[in-house]
């Protein structure tokens, strides 16, 4: 697994297109695991800084407590609308990526003693948008030892 950074340096175009559409957006979905094993999504924020992606979850919370038992996760970016029929370029599409969550220290401002704060490790990160022309879709992605690689489906 490997931090922003890599990716950056190993694909800038690709992660510079995929940071945009993880920016068109506050609100972000995590996907966290249960103690059973089953799926729950959330609702998060994320923030790239300094060749990191972090974010932050409330003390007490269902997903908090998740990735202290098991810290893989998935985070899909904001949902933004489809494009309209006669304007099928428009949309931005999405982005994903997947990874462990890592501890840091709280930020010194922080006001809440028993919230966590993570880094992600990153396993994956794929960007499906419509390909040009529109009739396609086109699905980018980046893994550590394999790089960028980039498909299409008709």
């Amino acid at each position: 697994m490997v931090n922003w950074q890599e990716i950056e340096r190993d694909a800038p175009e690709f992660a510079a297109r995929v940071r945009a559409v993880f920016g068109l957006g506050t609100h972000k979905t995590i996907a966290t695991l249960r103690s059973d094993g089953s799926p729950r999504i959330s609702g998060t924020e994320l923030e790239f800084s300094d060749g990191e992606v972090t974010l932050g979850m409330m003390g007490g919370s269902m997903k908090l407590r998740d990735v202290r038992r098991d810290n893989r996760v998935a985070v899909h970016s904001p949902t933004i609308e489809p494009p309209k029929p006669d304007e099928p370029g428009t949309w931005a599409g999405d982005a994903k990526l997947a990874g462990r969550l890592v501890g840091v220290p709280a930020p010194p401002d922080t006001p809440h003693a028993d919230a966590g704060f993570f880094r992600v490790d990153i396993a994956e990160v794929a960007l499906t948008y419509l390909g040009e022309p529109a009739d396609h879709l086109a699905i980018e992605s980046w893994h550590p030892g394999r790089g960028h690689r980039m498909r299409t489906r008709a």
